[in-house]
């Protein structure tokens, strides 16, 4: 079945370029996952534990 072409956000560096994986951003209070492409659910289990890792505990 013929469709158009999608759009999807894609973040990029300073310089312009893309960022091809995920971009995790942290601030004292947040962790902030700037980047998920395409293949973010099938890597979703995996980013979940490297993401618990970085967060401190209570």
């Amino acid at each position: 079945m013929p469709a158009a072409a999608g759009v999807r956000a894609q973040a990029l560096q300073a310089d312009g370029g893309l960022v091809d994986d995920f971009r995790l951003v942290q601030t004292p209070r947040a962790l902030h996952v700037c980047n998920a492409p395409s293949p973010a659910a099938t890597a979703s289990i995996a980013i979940g534990r490297h993401i618990a890792q970085r967060v401190p505990a209570p």
